[in-house]
């Protein structure tokens, strides 16, 4: 059984960096390091632009650095996956409609793997 990753891995970035959180929020444009702290104790969810300027920072990628939280996307993303595919197919269309919906079929069932075969093999 594999252990859960922590929803990020920003603190441990920054450390492993040498980097203080005022240093990071200077970088980040940020007056001082409270959001940077915010961030790290996972009490604010960083913008889109913040959490790819934190991967330039880092050059950690996003999935690396908010692991967990991929974690929990990825779960929520299949579950609903299935859901679709099951509803999909229990329509019975007729004609073009039923190509179509076997497309789709076929390309849910395509993105059907393992959510552990998505996630690296090492942890931050």
């Amino acid at each position: 059984m594999t252990n859960p990753r922590l929803p990020n891995y920003l603190r441990a970035q920054r450390r492993k960096s040498g980097l203080s959180q005022n240093e990071v929020a200077f970088l980040l444009g940020r007056m001082n390091g409270a959001q940077v702290s915010r961030y790290e104790k996972r009490r604010r969810l960083p913008s889109v632009e913040t959490a790819l300027a934190c991967e330039l920072i880092f050059g950690v990628p996003i999935a690396e650095l908010f692991a967990g939280i991929r974690d929990s996307i990825g779960k929520d993303i299949e579950k609903r996956r299935r859901e679709l595919s099951a509803k999909l197919q229990a329509k019975t269309p007729k004609g073009s409609e039923a190509q179509i919906t076997a497309h789709k079929v076929r390309w849910l069932a395509d993105r059907e793997t393992p959510f552990v075969a998505n996630q690296s093999s090492s942890q931050p």
